[in-house]
């Protein structure tokens, strides 16, 4: 079994933030957006987590805010 990698586990932690803020400035979005991409390639977690908070995003469980 393949683990995660760093990165999904450091995007793991920026989603929390925003998660437990309900909030989200457009600087930690793109941080969010920059750490999944630095390694051009998306792993299933990463996609995962990705999807999740998109979704949170959409539903409004995250308010997208200004920074």
């Amino acid at each position: 079994m393949k683990k995660p990698s760093q990165s999904a586990g450091k995007l793991m932690e920026l989603i929390n933030h925003a998660i437990q803020d309900c909030e989200i400035t457009p600087k930690e979005y793109n941080e969010i957006m920059d750490l999944a991409h630095a390694d051009s390639h998306l792993d299933k977690e990463e996609k995962a987590l990705l999807s999740q908070f998109q979704e949170m995003i959409s539903n409004g469980t995250i308010k997208r805010v200004r920074g």
